[in-house]
């Protein structure tokens, strides 16, 4: 019994720290989901560029879509590793 809980517990830490350094981004220039390994840790999973290839200003943007970019672009550039998904 004390086995299985600690394999339960294992299994759990192991999802949750995964949850934590990995997601799945947009690419904002060809359209493409790209799975990634964080480079620090966030419960954020999925992350997509709002400005995509335009011009805009952060400025200009909502607050929400200012957000979601500031995390674009924290995250997308400093990540250790990526590969796409297949569609």
């Amino acid at each position: 019994m004390r086995k299985a809980v600690t394999v339960v517990f294992a299994i759990l830490l192991f999802l949750v720290i995964g949850r934590f350094y990995s997601g799945v981004y947009d690419d904002d220039e060809f359209n493409e989901k790209y799975f990634f390994i964080k480079n620090s840790p966030t419960w954020k999973w999925y992350f997509y560029s709002p400005r995509g290839m335009s011009d805009q200003t952060l400025q200009e943007m909502s607050e929400i879509e200012r957000n979601e970019q500031l995390m674009y672009e924290k995250y997308i550039p400093n990540s250790v590793w990526s590969f796409p998904l297949p569609m």
